[in-house]
């Protein structure tokens, strides 16, 4: 019986070494989980009972259990190096099977994909729309599409004016006194950049002039011209709006005239100047030519004028249009949603990482790699974005370190070291002392 209690005690011994030392060997493995030998005594055993003079059997394997705390996370520069702060799984498939993981250094194949490091399996998550829109729910492969941002064209344009109450009204007596040459003509000039449906990108020039008190005429010119292309000048100068306040300085209204028709077409009320029938072109030599790119309409918010006493100016216009953009970097950020970062100056979603959770991640299968596959007694995963629930964030241009503590490992060492020397000595001893009866024989 001493001789199995010692063969069993040296078993476990050894497999403590085997643990300790793939902890040790793994210390630098990125996403590494740290294991433990978990062990239990063993007792014989008959129907009855093992009884109260038992000894015992030795000792058994009971679990090599993984240790899922956190590792550090650490920058390194690249993008596509992804680390987790906090609970959750990384989601990989090679052609349709799933395998789990906490390392994070991924890079793209020849098609855009984004995989892991030897190109075997590709990432998971949710893709886009064609407005950007995150389609959560179906798990997709992750891909960085760096084709051209197709150009938009200028739809609307906002910003916040205030008109100086105390600036002096021009005389409108003349007709056609406007002139966008003359600066006597009109009290402030804002200039907007617009975009037609092509990309091109066009000057559009606002003339604020105060006719009365609390009267403002606005001319809107684009390229210099109205909105056919036409110079405006007689008889094809510009019709202007003209915005009305109360005594107070706030917007009341904006009256644009409608088109001369017979009868007359009443004049448009709202907040808003709508630029309709714009034909984009450009100018050569003072002669207008359209450039091909389809007529639009552009709605001017002017909600936020207001008449103070105080400097005409205007805030940094926005408008939704812009040109045609080529991808320049890739940024991620906590949530996993992949931004891609275009030449004019646009940002767009293209998809956004997917990470998975257990119940029970002690009971997941090691497949190496540093991955994971899930068993029965794992439970099946659920699946979700970042930061949603108890699921942690995603670190970019970082990766999770090993969560191996070398100097624990390294007790650990000297432990199953003497575990193994005494479990042997064990076993020498029970050897002398059949020796000895031998001899006695």
């Amino acid at each position: 019986m001493s001789f199995n209690i010692g063969l069993s005690g040296l078993y476990a011994a050894n497999k403590h070494l085997d643990v300790t030392g793939n902890n040790i060997a793994n210390v630098a493995t990125t996403g590494f989980k740290s294991s433990r030998a978990e062990f239990e005594d063993v007792y014989s055993a008959t129907r009855l009972g093992s009884g109260t003079k038992t000894v015992g059997n030795g000792v058994r394997l009971a679990n090599v259990s993984q240790q899922f705390s956190q590792g550090d996370v650490n920058n390194t520069g690249n993008v596509l190096d992804m680390g987790i702060q906090g609970s959750g799984f990384f989601v990989l498939s090679n052609d349709g099977s799933l395998s789990y993981t906490r390392a994070g250094t991924f890079k793209t194949d020849k098609e855009g994909y984004i995989t892991n490091s030897d190109g075997t399996a590709r990432l998971q998550g949710y893709g886009v729309d064609a407005n950007g829109n995150i389609l959560n729910g179906i798990l997709t492969d992750l891909r960085i599409d760096t084709s051209n941002l197709p150009p938009q064209a200028t739809s609307l344009v906002s910003s916040t004016i205030n008109l100086n109450s105390t600036a002096t009204p021009i005389s409108q007596a003349a007709p056609y006194v406007f002139d966008p040459t003359d600066t006597a003509t009109f009290t402030k000039q804002f200039t907007t950049p617009v975009y037609d449906t092509q990309g091109n990108q066009h000057s559009m020039d606002q003339y604020m002039v105060k006719t009365g008190a609390n009267t403002w005429d606005v001319y809107t010119l684009i390229d210099g011209r109205n909105l056919d292309g036409s110079a405006p000048v007689a008889p094809n100068a510009p019709v202007p709006s003209t915005m009305t306040f109360d005594s107070s300085g706030k917007l009341v209204q904006v009256s644009t005239p409608g088109p001369v028709t017979v009868p007359p077409t009443a004049p448009t009320i709202s907040n808003d100047l709508e630029l309709d029938g714009w034909v984009p072109g450009t100018v050569t030599n003072g002669v207008w030519t359209a450039n091909g790119a389809g007529s639009s309409t552009i709605t001017v918010s002017m909600a936020n004028t207001t008449q103070f006493n105080a400097d005409t100016a205007r805030s940094i216009p926005a408008q939704n249009g812009y040109a045609t953009g080529q991808i320049t970097n890739l940024t991620i950020d906590g949530s996993g949603v992949l931004l891609a970062n275009f030449s004019n100056n646009q940002t767009k979603p293209i998809g956004q990482l997917a990470l998975a959770s257990f119940t029970n991640e002690q009971g997941l299968q090691p497949v190496g790699g540093s991955g994971w596959k899930e068993t029965f007694a794992s439970g099946i995963p659920g699946y979700d974005a970042p930061e949603t629930g108890t699921l942690g964030s995603i670190v970019s241009n970082s990766l999770e370190e090993s969560n191996v503590n070398l100097t624990n490992e390294l007790v650990e060492l000297i432990k199953a070291q003497s575990n193994y020397q005494a479990n042997a000595k064990t076993i020498s001893t029970q050897s002398t002392i059949m020796q000895t009866i031998i001899q006695m024989a």
